[in-house]
């Protein structure tokens, strides 16, 4: 059993950043992909960013890449996202996930979920 407890989220207006946080229980976070998804209201869940257990490879959807960037920490047990350039349309609750699969974009193969933390970008 995993537990997820993202945090970090905030306002801020467009062109700003924000660093999501996001702190894992247990001992075994080095063997989880760790993924960040989004949600925005009346939309469907989405993904935003992954990591490898090791953290040597990423993948971003192509609305972010360039501007957001996913970081793990296996000594902390965290798995960060920062995010810069920051949109209106970045505006979110953002969830963070944990996978035994080694890379995964899709929503249902991420077997623990966070609470989600709220983004909220101004014009």
């Amino acid at each position: 059993q995993v537990q997820l407890v993202e945090s970090g989220g905030g306002l801020v207006q467009a062109g700003g950043s924000l660093r999501l946080s996001c702190a894992a229980s247990g001992r075994t976070f080095g063997t989880y992909c760790m993924g960040w998804f989004r949600q925005a209201p009346g939309k469907e869940r989405e993904f935003v960013a992954v990591i490898t257990r090791s953290g040597s490879s990423t993948d971003y959807t192509d609305s972010v890449k360039g501007r957001f960037t996913i970081s793990r920490d296996n000594v902390k047990n965290t798995v960060y996202l920062q995010m810069n350039s920051l949109k209106p349309e970045d505006t979110a609750v953002y969830y963070c996930a944990a996978s035994r699969r080694l890379l995964t974009t899709t929503t249902y193969e991420y077997d623990y979920w966070g609470q989600g933390t709220q983004v909220t970008v101004s014009y």
